[in-house]
């Protein structure tokens, strides 16, 4: 903007120190962090979960609530040092120079309010703006934002909104008065990759078009890359790396940044020739943070005496655009050496079918009144001729949007719901029309599900110890309470976990640990299929990484048949032998996984790669971004389900996606694709991803 003096810095952050106080302590959530963001500068802030990102936001807001105190530094927007301004002027400041959108959107609308009554409100209150030119500017933002139909979204309360569209609103309401700032903490984490896209796109844009600079909290490299320019990444409560995105990504020089890139499922990444690599240790707790270097323990580059001696100051990267690093040993550690991967592994041997579903469908009839029971009774197609089949030693990953209808599945085979037609022979067995209630121990044991959130399936009064205990009984495993107890141990040793976990309750534990109990319990009766609805998706990347090599190595060692629902396609590519995409209810896509990410694509499919962000500054990727939603199941559009948002419709003849369900077509290889397209227009499809200098 014109008002605004590109040579100054817009948010300068001097050696930030933010403490909690307790009745025991004085706990230290941020340590001498600084960084400096200039106009139009967007910053990405990455990091572990507790490493004290949300908590710089919050200072940065002045929003530290009754226990959080900034005990050392500065914090200056446009030149004004925000620690030192009364109550009256942060408020004046806030929503008008510095915006903020959250996690959650509905945590931000006010849910017994219409839509543009809460984005005027934002300009009336402090800009003085009249009502009428207040709706004028609401009406234009939510057309900025890439909502349809403007008018009917501002008469609309948020509940009558999809989670995308909620976070739309926000961002809109976040931009209103035209803020010089906008702090964004992890803003797409409960969207779709597809809406994610969006988001990042729109984000982009709206910085561009009103010179806005961001803060930009995330856990996901690939999104700050997308979003950012610039990088700062944080561990314990302390910057320990921050630079240029292109200087960081291509020249690291903190062993964290390192550990980090080791931790994520790069296209590079192989589960056999190089998986990944997990953190080895914890994250240090608040007030027990090691002397010196907080990574050290952690480290494999830890030198004693060197790197535990005294407190380490930020050194700059000569050649770099402001790149500087936390570490005392840059110029001693072979920054491409330590690339290589550390062991190699043989795949999980691939056997005998134990699943097959053959034209599975699920409906459920719902009133046509959401209010009352009363009225017509309407169908709601949650599944749609589902037909696959898996085999002892495969992980089988089945991807798509929300509301596509994975976890109606999942549901089905677990037996909590019994499908409406179909067969689903689990070993020789049908269990189509059989609820878990009436299935024999075996059939339950034998199919296991681990749950997306690891907080909701422990019994928070029971130890870890007994709760799986628990499990053995009802699995009929073991004759005496001391075989059971022996085989608890034993679990816990699959799951890599210490044996006196056995006594800890669930509060006791970490995120990851805790999904780790869940995937012992899951193992308790020695499943042979194990269904993994997201997994990994609540946990860090390093978590996320450790979880995934121990269900690889468990699945070696049992045999085990793994079906993996997620909506990461990344960590998809690494971990599954085929890929199951779904769009409404229907299979769209089945094949090997080298098939499913390489062309011909299905256009959905096609479009959920594009949308996947890749930390690598190597890749270059076409960008798809999918307009609309997905389409109620209650009121599925005719033909083909995807032909609402296809770029490719105009591709085939006669108005035939809009009128027939496409078959299902079986390629070279035995790669299945539903759609209409023609096998030539289909073979001229270019990849998703290619490297700057060739393919992927």
């Amino acid at each position: 903007m014109s008002d605004r003096d590109v040579t100054q810095p817009i948010l300068e952050i001097e050696n930030l120190s933010i403490s909690f106080f307790t009745r025991l302590r004085e706990i230290p959530a941020v340590m001498d962090f600084s960084c400096t963001i200039m106009p139009g500068e967007a910053m990405g802030l990455v990091g572990e979960s507790g490493c004290g990102k949300s908590t710089v936001a919050l200072g940065v807001m002045q929003d530290l609530g009754v226990n959080g105190r900034i005990v050392g530094g500065r914090i200056k927007f446009k030149g004004r040092d925000l620690n030192t301004m009364s109550a009256k002027e942060l408020a004046k400041l806030r929503g008008s120079e510095i915006a903020m959108i959250y996690q959650e959107p509905m945590a931000s609308l006010n849910p017994a309010m219409k839509i543009g009554r809460q984005l005027m409100e934002v300009p009336m209150i402090h800009q003085n703006m009249r009502e009428r030119e207040a709706r004028a500017r609401a009406r234009q933002l939510v057309a900025d934002v890439r909502l349809p139909d403007p008018d009917r979204i501002l008469d609309a309360y948020p509940h009558q909104l999809s989670g995308g569209q909620q976070q739309r609103i926000v961002i809109a309401m976040a931009l209103m008065a035209n803020p010089a700032l906008l702090i964004l903490d992890e803003p797409t984490t409960a969207l779709d990759v597809t809406v994610e896209a969006g988001i990042v796109d729109l984000v982009k844009e709206l910085g561009r078009k009103y010179g806005t600079s961001m803060l930009f909290i995330s856990h996901n490299l690939g999104l700050v890359m997308e979003t950012c320019n610039r990088i700062c990444v944080m561990y314990s409560g302390e910057a320990v790396e921050t630079g240029n995105i292109r200087d960081v990504f291509n020249r690291m020089r903190h062993p964290y940044t390192q550990a980090l890139f080791r931790a994520i499922p790069l296209p590079s990444a192989d589960k056999g020739a190089r998986p990944l690599r997990a953190i080895p240790g914890n994250f240090p707790l608040p007030h027990e943070r090691p002397p010196g270097c907080n990574f050290g323990p952690r480290c494999d580059h830890f030198r004693k005496g060197l790197c535990n001696a005294r407190d380490i100051p930020m050194a700059e990267i000569e050649g770099d655009d402001r790149h500087e690093s936390r570490c005392l040993r840059i110029d001693d550690i072979d920054w491409d050496a330590a690339w290589s991967s550390d062991k190699q592994v043989a795949p999980a041997e691939i056997g005998e079918v134990v699943l097959r579903m053959d034209d599975v469908r699920k409906y459920y009839e719902v009133a046509a009144s959401s209010l009352f029971s009363g009225g017509d009774t309407k169908v709601v197609k949650a599944n749609e001729t589902l037909s696959f089949d898996a085999r002892a030693g495969e992980t089988l990953a089945i991807v798509g949007e929300s509301g596509c209808g994975k976890s109606t599945f999942a549901k089905v085979l677990m037996g909590l719901e019994t499908a409406t037609s179909g067969k689903i022979m689990l070993f020789d067995e049908n269990v189509q029309s059989t609820p878990i209630q009436q299935r024999n121990t075996d059939a339950v044991s034998s199919l296991q599900m681990v749950f997306q959130n690891p907080f909701d399936t422990l019994n928070p009064s029971m130890t870890v110890g007994a709760q799986i205990v628990r499990a053995l009984e009802i699995f009929k495993i073991g004759k005496t309470t001391a075989e059971r107890e022996k085989r608890m141990l034993e679990l816990l040793d699959l799951v890599k976990l210490p044996r006196e976990f056995a006594t800890r309750m669930p509060r006791q534990l970490s995120g990851g640990q805790k999904q780790r109990v869940g995937i012992a319990r899951a193992f308790a009766g020695d499943a042979k299929v194990v269904v993994a609805d997201e997994p990994v998706s609540a946990l860090d990347v390093s978590v996320q990484a450790a979880v995934t090599e121990l269900l690889m190595d468990i699945q070696r060692q049992n045999g085990t048949t793994l079906l993996f629902i997620s909506h990461d396609l990344s960590i998809v590519r690494y971990l599954s032998d085929r890929v199951m995409v779904m769009y409404l209810g229907h299979v769209v896509e089945l094949g090997s996984t080298d098939q499913v990410f390489a062309p011909p694509y299905h256009p959905y499919t096609e479009a959920l790669l594009s949308a996947v962000p890749v930390a690598d500054t190597s890749i270059v990727k076409k960008r798809i971004v999918l307009d609309g939603d997905i389409p109620s199941a209650m009121n599925p559009p005719p033909g083909c389900p995807f032909q609402t948002r296809c770029r490719w419709k105009s591709e085939v003849p006669g108005g035939l996606c809009e009128t027939e369900v496409p078959p299902m077509r079986v390629l070279d290889g035995g790669h299945q694709i539903k759609c209409h397209l023609a096998a030539d227009i289909l073979g001229r499809m270019e990849p998703v991803f290619k490297l700057a200098d060739g393919p992927v």
